[in-house]
């Protein structure tokens, strides 16, 4: 039972969800699932592994979320951004994305788990402005962190942050930041039975 699986899955970390946000990450993987097949939105293919490597892995950066605006970029078929928003309500989560399939399926998945504080929107993230910034700047497996910096560096507000989610370690990529920006935080992330290392690195502008 996928049920099952996720609430192993869930007590393995700190994070408490309510039974209706379980239902609708579970539908998530449904809706992932069966998009899959016509779309190609995933390379993971099984539902169960779906439940690790796309929504463990994009729930476990939920604590670091400080603020209430965030942006996704290069959210793909919506991650972390849909698995963050569902356990987070309260905030809310800009999904940005050039591919059109991406897009149309994040809508499709709004719609179905009634989600009130997502956008998607389909432009490539140099082109996509927003007037009064965001608290965070999300990214998944988008690009090196020297790339995501040149590219999303008008998308934080003033006191805004980046937090880039990557594999190992990045230490070359951080040695070759762009000027302007200091690491704030570097954190390791425990994904239950993910196999791998995940980190969360938070950047600023100075």
């Amino acid at each position: 039972m996928l049920e099952q699986r996720l609430n192993q899955l869930l007590a393995q970390t700190n994070l408490a969800l309510s039974d209706q946000q379980k239902q609708q990450l579970l539908a998530l993987v449904g809706l992932l699932h069966k998009w899959n097949k016509a779309y190609n939105l995933t390379s993971v293919r099984d539902p169960e592994a779906m439940l690790v490597k796309h929504i463990m892995d994009s729930v476990v950066v939920s604590p670091w979320l400080q603020g209430s605006r965030f942006i996704d970029v290069g959210t793909g078929p919506g991650l972390p951004g849909l698995p963050l928003a569902i356990i987070n309500p309260d905030k809310q989560f800009v999904l940005l994305d050039s591919l059109g399939k991406r897009i149309r399926f994040i809508r499709q998945v709004i719609l179905e788990l009634g989600l009130k504080n997502v956008t998607p929107v389909q432009s490539r993230v140099e082109d996509f402005h927003d007037d009064s910034g965001f608290d965070g700047v999300l990214s998944r497996a988008f690009a090196s962190l020297n790339d995501m910096l040149s590219w999303c560096g008008h998308l934080p507000a003033a006191h805004g942050c980046f937090l880039a989610l990557k594999g190992l370690y990045p230490t070359e990529e951080l040695e070759q930041l762009p000027t302007g920006f200091v690491v704030v935080g570097a954190h390791p992330l425990a994904v239950p039975e993910l196999d791998g290392e995940r980190h969360l690195i938070i950047l600023k502008k100075q």
